[in-house]
């Protein structure tokens, strides 16, 4: 399944670059269907990703990179500094 999903991630990352609106909806349906299919047996750092809609940290993991930036969802990064 993963590697279905990353086909659809650059599928809709392409989409997105040429604002074809009928690929971003076609892109995003299939990756919502994948997150509900795959939740329990897909890795829990690529669920996150998928369920906040973090497709570029998605492809990232997929790809095997480990130096993925911190978002603001609560990694080290988006706290304030004391």
């Amino acid at each position: 399944m993963e590697t279905q999903i990353k086909e659809s991630l650059i599928s809709l990352l392409a989409g997105i670059k040429a604002a074809d609106g009928q690929v971003i909806a076609d892109e995003m349906a299939r990756l919502d269907d994948f997150l509900a299919r795959g939740r329990l047996t897909l890795h829990p750092q690529l669920v996150h990703f998928l369920q906040n809609r973090s497709y570029a940290k998605a492809v990232m993991f997929l790809g095997g990179e480990t130096d993925i930036p911190v978002g603001a969802c609560g990694g080290r990064a988006a706290r304030p500094q004391s």
